[in-house]
Parts: C-alpha cells; sequence; structure tokens
C-alpha cells in the first residue's frame, strides 16, 4: 500500500486549505492516481486495522441494489450509511440503485406520431456490463455510473465513487474508479478494498484472472481533524498484503455472500480512530 501512503504524504506537502461541505475544513489537492496490480496481493491497509467485513458488507449492500441504509446495516452489517439517512432510512436513488435499477423513460406515440404516453424501463447496470465483458470484452463502453444527473438532488449524499470502466486484456479484467470526492483517511481504504473486491467478483463470474484496479481521484482530501491521525499512521512500517479468495462455485453476481470470501494472511497494525465528517 506504498501507492496510498505516497497520495496522503502528498496532500500534507501539497494540500491547500479549503472550506467543505461539513465545516471541518481540509487540505486538498486536485488530480492523483494509485495504480494496483491485483496478482501482487489483495490491496488492504496494513498500516491500520480495517474491518473487511463491513467494506465486504457495503459492496454486497450496493449490489444488492438497495437504498436503505436500515437495510445496510441490519441485513449487511455496514452502519455508517445511518449518518445521511432520512425518515425509514432512506438515502434515495444512490449507489445500489443507480448500479442495478438506472430509469429510462421510453415515450410512446400513436400510429399517426402522436404523442400518446411515457412509461419507465429500468437498466440493470452490473448484468450489462458483465454480459458485454463475455461477448464483447474489447469495448471501450464496459461502464457503469452511478451519477444519474436527474436524480442528484433526490439523493442524501451524491456519489463519490461515481463512475468505473472496465478493460480486458490477456485474460486479466482491470477496473479504473473515477472517484469526485475522497476522504483519505477513513473512506478512501474502504474504497480501495471495495473496488478490488468487486473485480474480483466480476473476473469470476466472466472466466477471466484479475489484473490491475486503477483509483483515479478528483479533490483528494484530509480532513484537518485528521491531520494527527494520518501523521500516526505514516510512522507505522507497511507489511504484506493479505490475499483475498473467492468462491469458484459462483456463476452469478447476484449469488455471493459473505461465506463466498475469505481473507487470509492480514495482520494489520492497530486501527486509529477519527470522526466521520458529516
Amino acid at each position: 500500500m506504498k501507492q496510498y501512503h505516497e497520495l496522503m504524504q502528498h496532500v500534507l506537502n501539497n494540500g491547500i486549505k479549503k472550506d467543505d461541505r461539513t465545516g471541518t475544513g481540509t487540505l486538498s489537492t486536485f488530480g492523483y492516481q494509485m495504480r494496483y496490480d491485483l496478482q501482487q496481493g489483495f490491496p488492504l491497509v496494513t498500516t491500520k486495522y480495517v474491518d473487511y467485513e463491513k467494506v465486504l458488507g457495503e459492496l454486497l449492500w450496493m449490489l444488492s441494489g438497495s437504498s436503505n441504509a436500515n437495510v445496510c446495516a441490519e441485513e449487511y452489517g455496514f452502519k455508517t450509511w445511518m449518518l445521511w439517512a432520512g425518515e425509514n432510512g432512506e438515502l434515495g436513488p444512490v449507489y445500489g440503485k443507480q448500479w442495478r435499477k438506472w430509469p429510462q423513460v421510453k415515450k410512446h406515440y400513436e400510429p399517426n406520431g402522436v404523442f400518446s404516453h411515457a412509461s419507465t424501463d429500468y437498466i440493470d447496470q452490473m448484468k450489462d456490463v458483465i454480459q458485454q465483458i463475455k461477448t464483447n470484452p474489447d469495448s471501450r463502453r464496459l461502464i457503469v455510473s452511478a451519477w444519474n444527473v436527474g436524480e442528484v438532488d433526490q439523493m442524501a449524499l451524491p456519489p463519490c465513487h461515481m463512475m468505473f470502466q472496465f478493460y480486458v486484456a490477456n485474460g486479466r479484467l482491470s477496473c479504473q474508479l473515477y472517484q469526485r470526492s475522497a476522504d483519505l483517511f477513513l473512506g478512501v481504504p474502504y474504497n480501495i478494498a471495495s473496488y478490488a473486491t468487486l473485480v474480483h467478483m466480476i473476473a469470476q463470474v466472466t472466466g477471466l484472472e484479475v489484473g490491475e484496479f486503477v483509483h483515479t481521484l478528483g479533490d483528494a482530501h484530509i480532513y484537518l481533524n485528521h491531520v494527527d491521525q494520518v501523521k500516526e499512521q505514516l510512522q507505522r512500517e507497511l507489511k504484506q498484503l493479505p490475499e483475498l479468495f473467492v468462491s469458484s462455485e459462483v456463476e452469478d453476481i447476484d449469488d455471493f455472500d459473505f461465506d463466498d470470501f475469505k481473507i487470509v494472511g492480514y495482520d494489520p497494525h492497530p486501527a486509529i480512530k477519527a470522526k466521520v465528517s458529516v
């Protein structure tokens, strides 16, 4: 995870103090990219403990298509989304809703060309991209987007990791994520592990090996109340990356469960606590 440490040091050295939506304040830089070769180990941060069960729970929740924080907490064990939830846990049409049920309005016309009515169909982006990877792996359109312009204002928190693209070469599947906003200390370790897991999952159901996870960041920031924690973490020695094993029995993206994943060799330094900015 040298790449991640280098990014945090870069922001400490070069970040500009900026105000932000939460009122906390940040050290911020714009535009940065990290690359992780998933053949060389699973990119789970070792200089502090990261709870992989929570990483996996949030990802499985998103893949389920749910946009309810209560479901995320009670069924998948990830409670952080409760911080932004409205009444009854609703978050609006966030990640899972866009991944699995992107609305598509269709206009219907009479035979004479006069408009009759409109109806709404839904696009399952995950199913579609998996089918494209299987049938047209050289496509440059292997893209899933969570940034639905027409629904952003209905979301409790617009997507930070907003679009990702797959790439197939030499029998390996790679993925590049564009993340518009990146909380480096708390959020990014989860984002890296989550999308690395997603690459393993999609590779499994498409019969490919894993390739690279490429992480492209827009506003990469350290909250001002995390600076001391970041400095503490940067003083710690990097350890060997663990390995992720995914069940070879799963053939459909909707059939994955917690028991299909196993992290081996994870020996991190102790956790470092910090406050989430809401």
